[in-house]
């Protein structure tokens, strides 16, 4: 097999193909996440694109602070999503397994909408861009798409899509958008 030529390897990235370890070509994963994301004391289930669910969020731990924990039903990883109390900034941590993954940080002056930053460590750090509010935006890193969020995927009024690229944790990048939504959307 001929290996591809580096500006068709980056134009796939770039269009979300990604190539395989075996050469193959891998998926980007679709999941189907509920706006009206959870409320106090029940649980509530993300979906991939064939209705299967994949993550658990717990809202039990909502009664004690500002903590979301999410189980991946697959790998049985946990997530645990947590509001920094002590903070110049909106900053929300996400922990896998007990060790932390992300920090993600509103900045501090925003005229026109919110902008965020996903610090994930050394040179895998993502910038949010687009609608947060609407649920229609991107994850980049170093400019090229990793994820994406978007309302269009699906017909029920209020449910929307997450697009994660083979190369991410795709449980790592729905945590990530359920901190964000819980930054956007406090009152939720």
């Amino acid at each position: 097999m001929a290996r591809r030529p580096r500006a068709e390897a980056r134009r796939a990235r770039r269009e979300g193909r990604g190539i395989g370890r075996r050469g193959g070509r891998r998926e980007w994963e679709r999941y189907k996440m509920t706006q009206k994301l959870v409320a106090i004391g029940d649980d509530f289930y993300v979906e991939n694109q064939a209705g299967v669910r994949v993550f658990k969020i717990d809202g039990k731990a909502l009664r004690v602070r500002d903590t979301l924990v999410m189980d991946d039903l697959q790998s049985g990883d946990t997530y645990k999503i947590q509001e920094k109390i002590v903070r110049i900034k909106d900053t929300m941590t996400v922990r896998k397994n007990g060790r932390p993954e992300a920090t993600i940080k509103k900045a501090l002056i925003t005229p026109l909408r919110d902008r965020f930053t996903i610090s994930i460590g050394g040179d895998r750090d993502l910038t949010v861009k687009g609608n947060i509010l609407d649920h229609e935006y991107r994850l980049m890193r170093n400019g090229e798409r990793v994820a994406e969020v978007s309302k269009k995927w699906f017909r029920i009024r209020d449910s929307y899509g997450i697009e994660v690229s083979p190369e991410m944790d795709a449980g790592l990048v729905v945590a990530c958008t359920v901190a964000l939504d819980m930054m956007v959307h406090p009152t939720r």
